[in-house]
């Protein structure tokens, strides 16, 4: 025999409005009452932020003192570490927003995250590929390596796009032996390349490629010398190697666009900007130094696209004022009360049930009109 169900023959007006202003002020309540919850590694991530900003401060106090002034319009930051459109020692072609959102120091929290989730721990050794490409990225991976104890094991690409390190004399190995020299970071770059089109700067006119010899010689470190793509790759890889001094080597992790530490533009694209624990599929076969330690399964931090990590780590695009240390989601993030939550959506359901499933608006309503004709509930199968 089937069930006889009742319910009201409508669902009146005001019913609704009550379950409305119940959601309403719940959601007021949720908005009202959240709380900043601190994330992983909090303090780690503000001294390497700080570290970075002190870093920031001394490259743009050396630049004026070199005599190199700062554009406004192109750094409205006026941060000193923005280059030029064009110089003699300019590789190739650059993305000037992207340089802007790069000036950052909270960027070193960002990078000392992505060093923990990839397990790298106090002592450990991590291979680092930088280029004149990102300066200020230079700066907040060194400071987020010295702030975790880590081994770094350094290879730069001297060369430089546009807007970026590419004062002839002030380029990043310039920076990188000013800062080695104040004693902000305790080490510095092993090896060097000239870098650009096939890691040798081809396609610069000779003088410029001079130029670039040049800063590598008053650097005092190493020039990698090759004589086409292939040996190149395989040259950092034993330099690496070399340096590791038999101990694994826990992260590597590539700053801006270097030929050969990328693979190209094929290359740059198919690993993920941030931390990469796997092999992208399809990048076997792209020689690159990213692709030989993904080989190896050592987790890859790719420092490219630089809008993307700002949007996901809760940095600020473009920012118009030199943004503080320990602003943005990557140290802090709101969390609503999850008990708060769950207990308005069971009340809200409950309501709902009561009202619509039941009679007890029907009953309400009625009980109020009693001298109106009540109204008969409608009989359901």
């Amino acid at each position: 025999m089937k069930k006889l169900y009742w319910r009201p023959q409508k669902i009146f007006l005001k019913l609704l409005w009550l379950i409305a202003l119940v959601a309403l002020a719940g959601f007021i309540l949720t908005e009202r009452y959240s709380f900043s919850e601190k994330q992983p590694y909090y303090e780690e991530k503000i001294k390497a932020a700080k570290l970075a900003e002190k870093a920031f401060d001394l490259v743009k106090a050396e630049r004026i003192k070199r005599g190199y002034p700062i554009d406004i319009e192109s750094d409205p930051l006026q941060s000193g570490l923005i280059g030029e459109l064009l110089t003699p020692v300019t590789t190739n072609p650059g993305h000037l927003p992207a340089k802007q959102t790069s000036i950052n120091p909270n960027f070193a929290a960002v990078i000392v995250h992505m060093l923990k989730r990839a397990g790298v721990e106090e002592g450990m050794t991590v291979a680092i590929g930088l280029s004149g490409s990102f300066p200020a990225l230079n700066i907040c991976t060194l400071a987020a390596v010295k702030t975790l104890g880590l081994r770094p094991i350094i290879i730069t690409s001297v060369g430089s796009s546009q807007w970026r390190a590419n004062l002839p004399n002030f380029m990043w190995l310039d920076m990188e032996s000013y800062l080695y020299e104040q004693r902000v970071f305790p080490y510095k770059s092993v090896a060097v390349s000239r870098g650009g089109i096939d890691d040798r700067a081809l396609g610069l006119p000779r003088e410029s490629r001079k130029m670039l010899d040049d800063v590598i010689a008053r650097s005092g470190v190493s020039m990698i010398q090759f004589s086409n793509y292939d040996e190149s790759v395989e040259l950092r890889m034993s330099i690496y190697r070399e340096y590791s001094e038999g101990k694994d080597i826990m992260a590597y992790i590539n700053v801006g666009g270097g030929t050969t530490s990328v693979g190209g533009k094929v290359g740059k694209v198919m690993f993920k900007p941030g931390l990469n624990r796997t092999m992208p599929k399809g990048s076997a076969d792209i020689n690159s130094v990213m692709t030989r330690f993904a080989i190896e399964d050592v987790p890859v931090i790719h420092l490219t696209k630089i809008d993307v990590l700002a949007e996901r780590y809760g940095l600020p695009l473009i920012p118009l004022r030199m943004p503080i240390v320990g602003e943005g989601s990557i140290f802090v993030k709101e969390s609503k009360s999850m008990p708060m939550v769950a207990g308005l959506l069971v009340l809200i359901f409950i309501l709902l049930i009561a009202i619509v499933r039941l009679d007890w608006g029907y009953r309400m309503i009625s009980s109020s009109k009693r001298d109106k004709p009540s109204m008969k509930p409608e009989r359901m199968v």
